[in-house]
């Protein structure tokens, strides 16, 4: 089984070394001139880059700043390692991407942005607990949560086999968000009934359990089945809760999971799902999105088989992945001035909402008064097929990020090496319950030392 990246925050630089509520408006200050470098992430849908080009390029003229605008891409982690390089030579872009656990890696060389957060909340509404958890650093908010990438990782599913074996999806969840009966028995022993059926019809449900980081996908689905649970693996305090009751109960449930789950899970990576749903062997992925985005280019069959849904609920609750994308400027940046005036002009709701427009739904804004654009309603085929697909209250989801219970610079190396994935593959090659607690045991334990 092969080790993923682990980079916490108290390794970030050595691991570099080998490898006040007021209107959002924009205003030019002196400060905005020069040039200035940005580092975004290539994003997965097609066409949605020419957007945010479009935007830097209005900004940037409009401000007489010579920009550079880089998409970097996210496969093979260089959208991660990037950054690890720019904080060892002080020196490189100017405003940087940073994904999930990496806001909290390298906050301490950022430059402080609480004025500009205070603007955005008192337009957007607060942010997501996951974005607040990652952006916030010794009291202070050290990114800015952004809505490019940012989504949450619902199930995606084929309508027709759905229907075929007794549960009809857009009935369930419909375009118009009304809640009914079938939604109460959206559970995991219901999706436990449905991924034994799938495997058996050949359509097995892509779930992965790969190398922590370039399969993020399954990381963050465990993290939130064991939410549902009340599975803990290490505390607040920084204890163990390997031997609790809630994750006990989490193990034993997914002891029979994964009995269904692929032949090759454990060869996962991030495209795995996708190319699993957009060739039509698969029945259910959790993923935003871009897998339906492709499938509409390359499949349209499937694509127009396809619907988006809340998570299943657990016995504590029904709990979403999310992943959270930031925008940050450098400390050592020479133009943060023009970098934070740039990060304020993309974070408008009308930039925000054309690059959604362009992404097909697929970025969602962390915010609480983000979640009304109509694209998400409009989108298809099929029409709203991701309606459902941003975290509502009315959904009744709570966002999940794996491993989060614990402190951070714990949280961020159970993450990044896979924990969850390992416990799983090493229960699916036949390993007790007992044996696998006793082996992430030991593995936690290098984290507290």
């Amino acid at each position: 089984m092969s080790k993923p990246l682990n980079i916490s925050r108290r390794s970030a630089v050595k691991t570099a070394a080998a490898a006040a509520a007021l209107p959002l408006v924009h205003i030019r200050t002196a400060g905005a001139a020069g040039k200035l470098n940005i580092g975004f992430w290539d994003h997965w849908v097609p066409g949605a880059n020419a957007v945010m080009q479009k935007h830097v390029d209005a900004w940037a003229e409009k401000n007489k700043v010579e920009v550079n605008a880089d998409f970097i891409t996210s496969s093979g982690g260089k959208l991660q390692l990037t950054p690890a390089a720019e904080t060892q030579a002080k020196a490189g872009h100017d405003v940087m991407t940073f994904v999930n656990w990496d806001a909290q890696n390298y906050a301490e060389f950022m430059e402080p942005n609480d004025d500009l957060m205070k603007r955005l909340t008192a337009v957007h509404g607060e942010p997501t607990a996951t974005a607040a958890y990652l952006g916030k650093y010794k009291g202070h908010w050290a990114m800015i949560p952004s809505s490019s990438g940012t989504q949450t990782k619902p199930p995606c599913a084929r309508i027709s086999w759905f229907k075929k074996n007794g549960l009809d999806l857009q009935a369930m969840y419909p375009v118009t968000g009304e809640k009914n009966a079938l939604q109460d028995a959206w559970t995991w022993d219901a999706f436990l009934k449905y991924a034994e059926l799938a495997a058996k019809d050949n359509m097995t449900f892509a779930c992965g359990m790969g190398n922590g980081t370039l399969n993020s996908d399954a990381t963050d689905l465990h993290g939130a089945i064991f939410a549902a649970f009340g599975g803990v693996l290490v505390d607040a305090k920084g204890a163990s809760q390997l031997k609790s009751d809630g994750t006990r109960a989490a193990l034993e449930y997914m002891q029979k999971l994964v009995k269904f789950y692929p032949a090759d899970a454990v060869s996962y990576d991030d495209a795995s799902n996708n190319r699993a749903l957009i060739s039509g062997k698969s029945a259910l992925i959790f993923n935003p999105p871009s897998a339906w985005a492709v499938a509409k280019r390359d499949n349209i069959e499937v694509a127009s088989d396809c619907w988006t849904f809340p998570a299943p609920s657990g016995p504590k609750g029904r709990f979403i992945p999310t992943q959270t994308y930031f925008w940050g400027t450098y400390g050592f940046s020479k133009n943060k001035t023009a970098g934070n005036e740039l990060i304020e002009y993309l974070m408008q709701r009308d930039n925000i909402e054309a690059r959604d427009v362009s992404s097909e739904g697929y970025d969602l804004p962390p915010y609480a008064k983000l979640t009304d654009f109509k694209i998400w309603e409009e989108v298809g085929p099929p029409k709203g097929t991701v309606f459902n697909y941003p975290l509502r209250a009315s959904s009744g989801q709570k966002p999940s990020l794996t491993a989060s219970e614990a402190p951070p610079e714990i949280a961020v190396q159970i993450y990044n090496r896979g924990v969850h994935n390992q416990m799983l593959a090493r229960m699916r090659d036949g390993q007790s319950i007992d044996q696998v607690i006793t082996w992430a045991a030991d593995e936690i334990e290098g984290y507290t030392r």
